[in-house]
């Protein structure tokens, strides 16, 4: 299985984008899921997490720009990104949450221009 994040694009500095995943029930319904990030010539890593009960993490420099998600009913997974930063430019991926995501997609672009 792999879990396919869209919604990506290019979009100036400043602006927003919301990403989607499409998750199967019968991962969504028992995982804490999350978004990572891998910019170019970066490691991976995590942006933002949310558990089953709704309690949501995020690395500081996403803090009070990013949200994290879930629709259980539409099988989904979201990130709303404000306020982007040329720095914020990666590709993004959904995945269940650390320690162990074990459904890596081809992730989605998000490019911002400055």
């Amino acid at each position: 299985v792999q879990l396919q994040a869209s919604g990506g694009g290019l979009v100036q500095a400043g602006g927003s984008l919301r990403l989607s995943c499409a998750v199967p029930g019968s991962i969504l319904s028992i995982n804490d899921m999350a978004w990572y990030r891998q910019a170019p010539g970066k490691q991976r890593e995590l942006v933002a997490a949310l558990t089953s009960g709704g309690r949501t993490t995020y690395t500081d420099s996403m803090k009070g720009r990013f949200t994290i998600s879930r629709d259980n009913a539409k099988n989904s997974v979201y990130l709303q990104m404000n306020s982007l930063k040329p720095e914020d430019t990666a590709v993004y991926y959904c995945n269940t949450a650390p320690p162990h995501p074990r459904y890596w997609g081809q992730g989605t672009l998000v490019t911002v221009s400055s």
